[in-house]
């Protein structure tokens, strides 16, 4: 029974690596449309960007790697 329930928690955990790509189309997203109606302060937003998409995927990653120890302890 609690290998079964680790495999379902490491197909949970790896939900969270969709979740950061949906979140950094969603951050890109926002950021090309936010340029195209203000063209001169996409440069200062475009850091800002970056820094947003990185913690993303640091947190799709972090997901990974709990989904990767789960299913390798079951």
């Amino acid at each position: 029974m609690a290998t079964e329930m680790q495999l379902v928690g490491a197909g949970l955990a790896a939900i969270g690596t969709g979740a950061a790509a949906i979140g950094v189309g969603i951050i890109f997203g926002n950021f090309v449309n936010g340029a195209l109606r203000n063209p001169s302060a996409a440069a200062s937003q475009f850091t800002n960007a970056i820094i947003g998409a990185a913690l993303a995927e640091g947190l799709g990653i972090f997901a990974f790697v709990i989904a990767l120890l789960l299913y390798l302890k079951a």
